[in-house]
Parts: structure tokens; C-alpha cells; sequence
């Protein structure tokens, strides 16, 4: 029987009945081990697909918008400190505002408001009570004069940068005074914007 079995070259003769079973059992062996790498190798891609899939589909929440800040309440607690109404303007609800606050600028005490609006530029709000020239060229960023506008009644000084390289906030500048207040609007917005709130300032004015 055993002239019958192939000579096995590692071996130099016939392998033995024991030798066949214990070669066929590491064959398997090493069948069932590599079958079992592959089908982890192939679920952990599986996993990783899925996470992939979900990641890419699954809806976000989108963030809430951050919440204004209630300027017209603001101005009421700090008008115990100005001898001048403060300004708080009525404006659609597309408005909102970043900023608001009383304190000493340039020596001049200066209601602010900073505004973010519908077109997403910024328009800033300087009440200055008894300001002087200085406080203005302060806060315009010694913009020049280029011309006047009248919004429902108020006359206002223009100041244009806006083909200046890089005016920033200072782009367009509105200025006008109404008893012990300068009032100061600068920013990046439209000029319909800038007359909507210039408007809304006059209602405010008419209503006092």
C-alpha cells in the first residue's frame, strides 16, 4: 500500500496515514483561521460603511441663531445715568442687535448699540450726550464730510469711504444732532438700510 501513495519531496518517501491526517488537520486549521481574519476584516469595513452612511445622511439640527440682545431694555435701566433720552429705536424683528451699552467715550458719556441686519452687514449707534468734535472724529475714524440727506425730517452728514481700500465699520457714516445728543450711525450696510433705521430713529424723536 504504501508503493501506491506519492512520494511526498519534503519527506523523500510516502507520507504516513498519520502524517496525511495531521497535514490535512493543519490545512484546515490554517483554512479556518484565514476564514475567520477575513470575516473580520470584512465586518469591521461593514461597521465603518454604516457609520459612514450614517454621518452623511442623518438630518443636523441647525444651531439656533444666537439670541439679541433687548436693547430697548438696556437704554431703559441706563437712562437713570443720561440727562438725554436714550435711543431705542423700533425695527422689524429681521433686526436684531449684538451689542448695547452706557459708558464714558472719549471723555463723553455714549449710549451704543450695535446692530446686525437683515442683508447681514453692521450698522453702529453712538448716542453722545454733550459731545464735542474730538468725540465725533473719534468715532468716525476722522472720516471726511461728502455730503447731507434728510430722513423724515432730520437732517443727516454723510461721510462715504466706501471706495476707500479698507474702511471696515467706517464704509458709510450718517451724523446728525437733535438738543445735547450726537448721534452716530457707521457701518457696512446698505443705504436703504442705514435711512430704514435713520427713520426709525425720527419716529422715535417725534414720539418723545
Amino acid at each position: 500500500m504504501a508503493a501506491d501513495r506519492p512520494v511526498v519531496a519534503e519527506l523523500g518517501r510516502p507520507e504516513t496515514p498519520d502524517e496525511t491526517a495531521a497535514r490535512k488537520a493543519e490545512t484546515s486549521r490554517r483554512h479556518r483561521a484565514n476564514q475567520t481574519l477575513l470575516n473580520l476584516v470584512v465586518a469591521l469595513l461593514g461597521s465603518l460603511l454604516v457609520v459612514v452612511i450614517l454621518v452623511a445622511v442623518v438630518v443636523r439640527p441647525t444651531p439656533a441663531p444666537p439670541e439679541g440682545i433687548d436693547y430697548a431694555t438696556v437704554a431703559a435701566q441706563a437712562q437713570v445715568d443720561s440727562s438725554e433720552p436714550l435711543l431705542a429705536p423700533v425695527l422689524p424683528p429681521e433686526w436684531s442687535a449684538n451689542d448695547a451699552r452706557f459708558q464714558t467715550t472719549q471723555q463723553v458719556p455714549t449710549w451704543y448699540i450695535g446692530f446686525l441686519t437683515p442683508g447681514e452687514q453692521y450698522i453702529g449707534l453712538d448716542q453722545g450726550i454733550g459731545a464735542n468734535p474730538t468725540w465725533q472724529a473719534a468715532l468716525l475714524n476722522n472720516a471726511q464730510e461728502s455730503g447731507t440727506v434728510t430722513i423724515e425730517g432730520v437732517t443727516w452728514t454723510i461721510f462715504d469711504q466706501r471706495d476707500a481700500s479698507d474702511p471696515g465699520n467706517y464704509a458709510y457714516s450718517l451724523a446728525t444732532t437733535r438738543g445735547e445728543s450726537t448721534v452716530l450711525l457707521h457701518g457696512s450696510a446698505s443705504d436703504d438700510e442705514f435711512a430704514l433705521l435713520a427713520t426709525a430713529i425720527a419716529a422715535q424723536w417725534e414720539a418723545e
